[in-house]
């Protein structure tokens, strides 16, 4: 689909939902096609958080408790603060247009 017929919050979700189901996968199914909405419940707080306008470390602190307290694994804090500054960009980008 082209880019520029979706509105920028809709590209914004659509990047959301790939930034966290191929680089975030805490669990390690991103090369899983059965998996593909396995991120989806946590998908709208991101995009609120995103829209919100919460820094990076909030929106790590978001991802860091779905994957100790959801999700029951040990924290990863690097890669979420990767991965939350990764989407403040395509945020940025997004709406620069």
């Amino acid at each position: 689909m082209d880019r520029s017929l979706l509105s920028p919050d809709e590209e914004l979700y659509r990047r959301s939902d790939e930034v966290l189901h191929y680089l975030w996968d805490p669990i390690g199914v991103a090369g899983m096609p059965g998996a593909r909405d396995e991120y989806d419940a946590y998908l709208p707080q991101v995009f609120s958080l995103l829209k919100a306008g919460a820094r990076a470390d909030e929106i790590a602190d978001y991802f860091t408790e779905v994957s100790t307290q959801a999700i029951g694994l040990g924290s990863n804090r690097e890669r979420d603060r990767q991965i939350a500054e990764l989407l403040l960009e395509w945020k940025t980008k997004i709406f620069e247009r």
